[in-house]
C-alpha cells in the first residue's frame, strides 16, 4: 500500500512535522548520552528526594511527586536529533496514568511535548478467576503491579508511530519535567537513536546465515484472558457467548474467556502475554480473533517480543473486518517465522493507528481550519443568517473560496486513500463524501454559503466524530498459538451441530436463571437488601467490592439487586421495599420522611463521624425536622468551561465577577458568539430542581429559598426579586440562547464560553479530541461584595442512599451504608468504574477526601476543590418540588410573554405558598 502523504497547513495539529521540517539536514548522532536522575540541577516544589536502591533498583533514583518540576544539566558534544527514554517506576498514585511536561532550555519544543504519558502496568489481583456461588465467571479485579520500566517519549494520541525526536544544540543543554499527574521515581533519561529495523526478508536471511531452523512438534496456545500485564485497568478479561468454539464455554454459565474488544481500542494500549518455550528455533504465531465493529476501516497492532520488534512488518499488523472469529496466521500463506529461545518470553500487542495516522493528521488539521472559517463566517451572518440576503463572503473573506477547494482536495484525497486500502466505500467514507462535495459546492457558488451555514457545521461536527470513531480500533483476541510451521492450527468457528447445541442450551437458560441478583447472594446471620437502579456494570463493580472487603470484614451478606428507577415507591407501598435505596434522587428521601418510610441516621452513635466525611451542602437536602434520611452519594456543581484560544483571539480575559461577563457579552456578540447560561426544564427533571444560575445569583446576595423554617417561600424578598430580574435580563436584554447542545457549540467555537455541570469534563475529554489542550474550566463568576472579596457560590445537586423505615436490621443496613460512603469505598469504586468505562465515567463522588485521591489532573482538582467550598445546598420541605417548577414558570413568562418580572415572580409564589401550607396541614406539621 502506498503511504498516504499528509496536505496540511502548519497549525497546532501538525506543529511537530514542523518542528521536523525545520530540523531536516541535522544529524542523527549515534552516541547515547545518559543523564541519572539524582544528577538534577534544580527542582521547583516540595517533594523531591534521592533514594537508593528503591523498589530493587540497583543504584540511586530520584523521587518526584505529582506536582512541581525537575530539572538537569547534560553536555551535548555533538548536537543533532535525538529521541528520549526514561527509566522510571510509577510509585502509588490515584491509578492513572503519569504525565509529564518536558521543555529544554525552559521551552516546550512543540505541542506534543506538552503531554508525555507513561503507563502504569496493571493485572488480575487472582491467579485464578473466581466463581460465584450460582457457578458464573465474576470479571478479575485488576491491581497495579508497579515495576521498573524504560518508556520512549512518544505522542499519546498515536498519531506518529515512531518516538518523538528532539533538537539539542551544542553544550550544556536543561531538561526539564514538569509534573502535571501522579508520582514516579526516575531512574536516568537518555537521549539515543531508534534503531532501524530490517524487513522480514533481510531477518530471514540472516536466520538462514546463522544456521537457525524451524522448531519441531512445538505447540503452546496461551488463553488470552490469561494475560500477564495491560497498560490500563480497562483491559479486563470478558465474556464472549457468540460462537460454541470460544474457549472456555458454557451454555449456561457466564465464562471470562476473551480480552479486549471494545475496551482494547485507544492508541498505546498494550497487551502482553508470557509464553514458555520448550526448545530453540524458528516458530509461526497465529491469533484467534475477532474484528466486528469497524467496516470500512480496519484495526491495527503492533507485536513485540520481550520488549524488540522482530522485523519491521510487526509494527502494523491489519486485521479486517468480519463478523465472525477469524484465526489469522501472522504472515499469510507464507507465515512469518520468529527466533525463539528456550525459556519464558514476552509477547506484546499495542493499539497503533499505523496507516491510519496521516489519515488523522490530516482530518484533525481540515476540521481546525474549517471550524475556525465556520466562526469567520458567524461574524458576519450570526448563526441564523438571512437566506435572501447576499453577504459577499468571498470579498469580505477573501482567502475562503481557496480555503474551501484546497479542503476539498485534502479530505477527498483522504477518502480515495481509503476506499484504495479497504476495497469498499463503506459509512467512514460516506462522511468525508459528504463534507467534499459541500465544499466544492460553496466554493462554486460562494453566495449559497450563508444559507448552508447549518448543515456546514453538522459536516464540521461529524468530521470530529469520524477523528473519534478512526482513532478507536477496537479487537477481540479468544487464544494465541505459537507453534512449530508443520503444526495443524484450530479451526476458528465451532461446526453447526455444536452451534445448534449451544444456541438451544443459551435459550433453555435463559428460563432457568437467575439474572435479577448480582455476584454471590451470601448466606450470613445478618444480611441486607439492597437495591440499585443504575447499570450492570456498576452493580457487578459495587457487588465485587462488597464480596471483597464490606462482607468479610462485617459478616454481614448483601442481597443486591438491580431494579428499574421506579419500582421504589409502588415496592415500599406494598411492605415489599429494600432495606437500603442506592443512588435517590435529591427530593426522595425527605419525602420519604414525611410519609414516615425513610429511617432517621441522625440517631446512631457515630453519625456525626460519618456525616463529617461530607460538606454540609451535600447534608443540606436530606434534612428534616432536626432528623437526616440519607447519606449524599454524588455531588455535582456548575463550573466555567471556556475556549482558551477563542478568547485569546477576542483579546479576553476569563471572567471572575459577573461584572466581567457583561463587559465580555458586547465582544462575543459583535462576532457572533455567545455566553452559555443553563435553563433546564425542571419538569423533565427527577427533582425539580431550581434553576443553577438563578440559584447561583440568588447565594451570591444571601439570598434563600426559604423562611420561617420552611413553612414559606423566600422568594418574595427584595433580594430575590432583583436576582430572578437580573437572570431573566440574560434573556430578554441580552437575547441569551434557551436552548443550545452546549459541549457541540463549544466544540465548534460558536460557545467559547458557559457554566455547565463539572462533569462536563468528563464528556469533552472523551468526545471533544480535536480541541485537547484548547480549553479549560475554573469557577464560576462571582459578585464582588462590600469588602472587596468575590463570592463565588454555587448550588449543588445530589444523588444518595437511603435507609427504609421498614428495614429488618437498621444496625446491619447502617454498617452498609456507612461501608459504601465511607472514602476507601467510594475511591475504590470511583476507580473502578473509570478502570470499566474510561475516563467519561469518573465518579463524582460527594466524599470529600475521596474525590482528592480520584485520578483528576493536580491543576483541574484545584479548581475543582477552589469551587467546592463555595457550594450550598437546596433545602427540601414540604411542597418544595413547586418550587423549581413554578420558579421555571415565571421566568418563560418573563421571557416569552414579556411579563414584568417581579409581578410574574409574585403570582406564582403564591402557588408555592400554598402547596406549602397544604403540605404541611397534610402532614400534621404546625404553621
Amino acid at each position: 500500500m502506498p503511504d498516504f502523504v499528509a496536505v496540511t497547513d502548519s497549525d497546532e495539529t501538525n506543529e511537530y512535522d514542523e518542528y521536523l521540517n525545520n530540523a531536516q539536514g541535522v544529524d542523527r548522532p549515534s552516541q547515547v548520552i545518559r543523564i541519572e536522575g539524582e544528577g538534577y540541577s534544580k527542582t521547583d516544589g516540595e517533594g523531591f528526594e534521592i533514594a537508593d536502591h528503591y523498589q530493587g533498583l540497583d543504584g540511586t533514583a530520584v523521587i518526584t511527586p505529582d506536582a512541581g518540576s525537575i530539572s538537569w544539566n547534560v553536555n551535548v558534544d555533538q548536537p543533532g536529533l535525538y529521541n528520549v527514554r526514561i527509566h522510571y517506576y510509577p510509585i502509588e498514585g490515584k491509578s492513572s496514568s503519569i504525565e509529564r511536561e518536558f521543555a529544554i532550555n525552559q521551552e516546550v519544543p512543540f505541542k506534543g511535548a506538552e503531554i508525555i504519558l507513561l503507563n502504569r502496568l496493571w493485572g488480575n489481583r487472582d491467579a485464578e478467576i473466581k466463581r460465584d456461588d450460582r457457578g458464573n465467571d465474576l470479571r478479575p479485579r485488576q491491581v497495579e503491579k508497579p515495576a521498573w520500566q524504560l518508556a520512549p517519549f512518544t505522542d499519546n494520541e498515536g498519531n506518529y508511530d515512531e518516538p518523538y525526536l528532539f533538537k539539542f544544540g551544542k553544550g550544556t543543554q536543561t531538561l526539564s519535567l514538569t509534573a502535571l499527574r501522579e508520582p514516579m521515581a526516575i531512574d536516568y533519561i537518555e537521549l539515543y537513536q531508534e534503531k532501524t529495523l530490517k524487513s522480514y526478508a533481510e531477518t530471514k536471511s540472516g536466520y538462514e546465515a546463522e544456521g537457525i531452523g524451524a522448531s519441531n512438534d512445538q505447540y503452546l496456545l496461551v488463553q488470552a484472558e490469561d494475560a500477564v500485564l495491560k497498560s490500563a485497568p480497562t483491559l479486563f478479561p470478558i465474556s464472549d457467548r457468540s460462537d460454541a468454539a470460544v474457549v472456555p464455554q458454557d451454555d449456561a454459565k457466564i465464562r471470562i474467556n476473551t480480552i479486549g474488544g471494545v475496551n482494547w481500542k485507544l492508541p498505546g494500549q498494550w497487551i502482553e502475554w508470557e509464553v514458555d518455550v520448550k526448545q530453540d528455533g524458528l516458530y509461526q504465531i497465529a491469533l484467534k480473533r475477532k474484528q466486528d465493529q469497524l467496516r470500512g476501516v480496519y484495526a491495527t497492532r503492533s507485536l513485540t517480543i520481550d520488549g524488540e520488534y522482530p522485523f519491521n512488518e510487526m509494527k502494523r499488523l491489519r486485521f479486517d473486518f468480519d463478523r465472525q472469529w477469524q484465526m489469522d496466521l501472522l504472515g499469510g500463506d507464507e507465515p512469518y517465522l520468529f527466533h525463539l529461545t528456550k525459556g519464558k518470553h514476552l509477547i506484546r500487542m499495542t493499539v497503533t493507528m499505523g496507516d491510519f495516522a496521516p489519515l488523522v493528521r490530516t482530518i484533525q488539521s481540515s476540521v481546525l481550519q474549517l471550524n475556525e472559517m465556520y466562526r469567520k463566517i458567524l461574524i458576519i451572518t450570526s448563526n441564523t443568517p438571512d437566506p435572501y440576503r447576499d453577504y459577499q463572503l468571498e470579498k469580505r473573506i477573501p482567502e475562503m473560496v481557496d480555503v474551501f477547494k484546497k479542503q476539498a482536495e485534502t479530505i477527498q484525497s483522504v477518502a480515495d486513500y481509503l476506499e484504495e486500502a479497504t476495497g469498499e466505500v463503506s459509512d467512514k467514507v460516506a462522511v468525508l463524501h459528504t463534507m467534499v462535495r459541500q465544499l466544492e459546492a460553496m466554493a462554486k457558488e460562494p453566495e449559497t454559503v450563508a444559507k448552508r451555514l447549518g448543515s456546514f457545521k453538522i459536516n464540521i461536527g461529524a468530521l470530529g466524530t469520524w477523528l473519534l470513531t478512526v482513532r478507536e480500533q477496537p479487537l477481540t483476541l479468544d487464544y494465541l498459538v505459537v507453534s512449530s510451521p508443520n503444526m495443524k492450527l484450530p479451526k476458528a468457528n465451532a461446526a453447526f451441530i455444536d452451534t445448534s447445541k449451544h444456541e438451544l442450551g443459551s435459550f433453555v437458560a435463559s428460563y432457568t436463571q437467575d439474572y435479577d441478583s448480582i455476584g454471590n447472594t451470601g448466606k450470613s446471620e445478618q444480611s441486607v437488601d439492597v437495591w440499585i437502579t443504575t447499570g450492570r456494570d456498576q452493580a457487578q463493580v459495587l457487588k465485587g467490592l462488597i464480596d471483597d472487603s464490606f462482607t468479610p470484614e462485617t459478616n454481614i451478606s448483601v442481597h443486591l439487586k438491580l431494579v428499574p428507577g421506579n419500582v421504589l415507591l409502588p415496592a415500599t407501598l406494598a411492605g415489599e421495599g429494600p432495606d437500603v435505596a442506592m443512588q435517590i434522587g435529591e427530593d426522595v428521601p425527605v419525602n420519604y420522611a414525611m410519609r414516615k418510610a425513610a429511617a432517621d441516621l441522625s440517631g446512631f452513635a457515630d453519625f456525626k463521624d460519618v456525616a463529617s466525611q461530607f460538606r454540609d451542602s451535600a447534608m443540606e437536602p436530606y434534612k428534616y425536622k432536626g432528623g437526616v434520611y440519607a447519606l449524599p452519594e454524588q455531588q455535582t456543581f456548575p463550573m466555567l468551561f471556556y475556549r482558551k484560544d477563542i478568547l485569546k483571539e477576542l483579546n479576553l480575559e476569563v471572567p471572575k465577577t459577573w461584572q466581567d461577563v457583561y463587559n465580555m457579552i458586547a465582544v462575543l456578540q459583535k462576532h457572533n458568539m455567545s455566553f452559555w447560561l443553563p435553563v433546564e426544564d425542571p419538569t423533565k427533571s427527577q427533582v425539580g430542581v431550581p434553576n443553577a444560575i438563578f440559584s447561583m445569583l440568588l447565594y451570591q446576595h444571601g439570598g434563600a429559598f426559604y423562611r420561617d423554617d420552611g413553612k414559606q417561600s423566600g422568594l418574595d424578598s427584595d433580594t430575590s426579586m432583583e436576582m430572578f430580574k437580573k437572570w431573566t435580563q440574560f434573556y430578554t436584554n441580552y437575547k441569551f440562547p434557551l436552548i443550545a447542545d452546549f459541549p457541540n457549540r463549544f466544540r465548534v467555537g460558536e460557545m467559547p464560553i458557559g457554566i455547565a455541570d463539572y462533569t462536563t469534563y468528563n464528556m469533552l475529554t472523551v468526545t471533544a479530541p480535536e480541541i485537547k489542550g484548547l480549553w479549560d474550566f475554573t469557577m464560576v463568576p462571582g459578585t464582588e461584595m462590600e469588602d472587596g472579596t468575590v463570592n463565588h457560590a454555587v448550588a449543588s445537586h445530589t444523588t444518595s442512599v437511603m435507609m427504609l423505615e421498614n428495614a429488618n436490621d437498621k444496625q446491619a443496613a447502617w454498617e452498609f451504608m456507612k461501608w459504601w460512603t465511607s472514602k476507601e469505598t467510594q475511591l475504590a469504586y470511583g476507580r473502578e468504574m473509570e478502570g470499566l468505562l474510561g475516563e467519561s465515567a469518573r465518579y463524582p463522588t460527594a466524599n470529600i477526601e475521596a474525590l482528592e485521591e480520584l485520578p483528576w489532573p493536580i491543576k483541574d482538582y484545584k479548581n475543582l476543590a477552589s469551587q467546592w467550598q463555595w457550594v450550598q445546598g437546596i433545602p427540601q420541605v414540604p411542597g418544595g418540588y413547586f418550587t423549581g417548577r413554578h420558579l421555571d414558570n415565571a421566568f418563560r413568562k418573563v421571557v416569552n410573554a414579556g411579563e414584568n418580572p417581579r409581578e410574574a415572580l409574585s403570582d406564582y409564589i403564591l402557588y408555592i405558598n400554598d402547596e406549602i401550607s397544604l403540605k404541611r396541614k397534610e402532614f400534621k406539621l404546625s404553621n
